[in-house]
C-alpha cells in the first residue's frame, strides 16, 4: 500500500523544512494533487524559527493550493490561538510565554519546549474541532535511525487516541533523495542545504544543536543570541528560579555571543542532539 494513501483522520506534521515538506507534497501527489478528506496540515509556530522557514511554510501552501493551519501557544483556557503568515509571532512570544508559565527554561533532560509548543498545542486544537482519534503522520526519514526506533516503540506517545505513522521512513527516503527532490522544483527553502542537512533549521539557536553550529549561527548573525541570552537572564525575576539556564554543561547565550565577537574556538565539532521538532 502506498504510505502516503490517508484512509481515516489524518493530521500532517509540516516542521516548515524540507523534509516534512517533502512528505506532504507526496501526500498531495498520492491524491491527485489535493488535500485528502479528514485531513489537516498543521504548523506550529513558535516565534524562534527563521523568516525564511515562514516565508516556505506560505509559499508550499499557495503553490501546491493546500491549506495549512498555523498554531500557536497561548497561556489562555484554550492553550492555543489560530494565527496566519501574516500574524505569527517572529520575536519568540510563544515561547517566552510559556517559559515564564513553567518558571524555568526547558534543557536536555526536560525538553517541554517541543511537547508543549508543538504536539500538545496541535492536540489541543485537533480536539476543539471535534477530533477523538487520528494518525499523525510525522517527517522521519530512514537515515534517522533513532527517531524511528522510538516512535515504532511507541507510535502513540502516550497520547490516547493518537498513531504516529512515518511514511518516508516505510519508504527508506533519506536526506539525499529530499535533496534531490528540491534541486529540481522551482522553488526553495531559502536556507542553507549542506549535504542535505539544514543547519538554520527549527529554533535559530536550540539549545539541542551543536554548540559550533550554534557558534556559527551567533557569529552569521549576532542578534540571534539576544532572546535566548535575554530568557537565561530573565531569572532576576521573581517567577524564575536563580541560576536557570538552557544547558548547565556549556557556556550560556551571552558568553557565546560575547566569544564571537571576540572570535575564540570554544568547542570540538560533534553531533548535536535530537529535538524531534521535525525537519
Amino acid at each position: 500500500m502506498n504510505p502516503y494513501l490517508i484512509t481515516e483522520p489524518t493530521c500532517i506534521s509540516f516542521s516548515g523544512g524540507r523534509t516534512s515538506a517533502y512528505m506532504l507534497y507526496k501526500v498531495l501527489e498520492a491524491h491527485n494533487m489535493s488535500l485528502p478528506e479528514d485531513t489537516i496540515v498543521f504548523f506550529t509556530n513558535t516565534g524562534k524559527e527563521e523568516e525564511a522557514t515562514l516565508q516556505f511554510v506560505n509559499e508550499c501552501s499557495s503553490r501546491w493550493n493546500c491549506p495549512i493551519v498555523w498554531l500557536e501557544y497561548r497561556d489562555n483556557e484554550s492553550q492555543f490561538e489560530v494565527v496566519s503568515f501574516e500574524t505569527a509571532s517572529r520575536n519568540g512570544e510563544p515561547f517566552e510565554t510559556l517559559i515564564r508559565k513553567k518558571n524555568y527554561l526547558p534543557n536536555p533532560i526536560a525538553r517541554f519546549c517541543t511537547v508543549e509548543l508543538k504536539i500538545l498545542t496541535a492536540e489541543r486544537y485537533l480536539k476543539s474541532i471535534g477530533w477523538t482519534e487520528w494518525t499523525n503522520m510525522v517527517g522521519i526519514r530512514a537515515d534517522e535511525p533513532v527517531r524511528v526506533a522510538k516512535i515504532r516503540a511507541n507510535p502513540s506517545d502516550g497520547r490516547k487516541g493518537v498513531y504516529r505513522v512515518m511514511p518516508l521512513a516505510q519508504e527508506n527516503v533519506t536526506k539525499f533523495d529530499v535533496k534531490e527532490f528540491w534541486d529540481a522544483q522551482p522553488f526553495d527553502l531559502n536556507l542553507p542545504n549542506i549535504n542535505g542537512t539544514t543547519y538554520h533549521g527549527n529554533c535559530d539557536l536550540c539549545f539541542l544543536k551543536n554548540p559550533n553550529q550554534l557558534v556559527s549561527l551567533i557569529s552569521e548573525k549576532p542578534e540571534r543570541a539576544i532572546w535566548w541570552a535575554k530568557m537565561e537572564s530573565i531569572i532576576d525575576q521573581p517567577r524564575i528560579r536563580d541560576g536557570e539556564v538552557f544547558r548547565k554543561d556549556r557556556p550560556n547565550y551571552s558568553s557565546m555571543l560575547q566569544f564571537t565577537q571576540e572570535q575564540v574556538s570554544m568547542f570540538d565539532l560533534n553531533e548535536g542532539m535530537t529535538c524531534f521538532c521535525g525537519d
